[in-house]
């Protein structure tokens, strides 16, 4: 993952709410997983082991954030754990194709948490946040971002 990624992501994260911070996550997943399969084309094992342990990073955040009191819950746990086995399993083999496996069974899940998404009418997760506006500033290559309003207000109430 590029250190424009990981910008964009906080700075989506710092916006999202409840289900948008799935779908985040499900994005990074794959991005990490792509990062994987580049780093097996590349035969760079300590990359491959990096991101394999950023994927089972986001597995067990989607995990962890499970309600297990509700109907979609369980079988959501079990293509998690499907998951984490089959990429235990791709890193040990060191096998692109068992890590498609991977990416065939999140990408449709971050597709429909993606199509509802919007429909979730929470505010944002992180409160206190600073606010992006984008295409306040513009180079003749780049879009730049404006953080606005970086008052007292920001950070942690306790």
């Amino acid at each position: 993952m590029t250190r424009e990624d990981k910008q964009q992501f906080t700075r989506r994260i710092s916006q999202a709410n409840p289900t948008e911070l799935t779908v985040i996550l499900y994005e990074m997943l794959l991005c990490y997983l792509e990062d994987a399969k580049g780093a097996l084309v590349q035969k760079e094992d300590v990359a491959l082991h990096a991101a394999a342990q950023s994927v089972r990073g986001c597995l067990n955040e989607l995990l962890n954030s499970l309600h297990m009191e509700y109907a979609p819950a369980a079988e959501l746990y079990r293509l998690y754990m499907f998951c984490i086995r089959r990429l235990a399993l791709g890193e040990y083999r060191r096998d692109a194709d068992i890590l498609g496996e991977i990416e065939r069974v999140i990408r449709p899940l971050r597709d429909a948490y993606q199509s509802i998404a919007h429909k979730n009418t929470a505010g944002a997760v992180m409160n206190n946040s600073q606010a992006v506006y984008a295409g306040l500033t513009y180079g003749r290559e780049a879009l730049t971002e404006n953080m606005a309003d970086q008052g007292a207000n920001r950070g942690m109430l306790v």
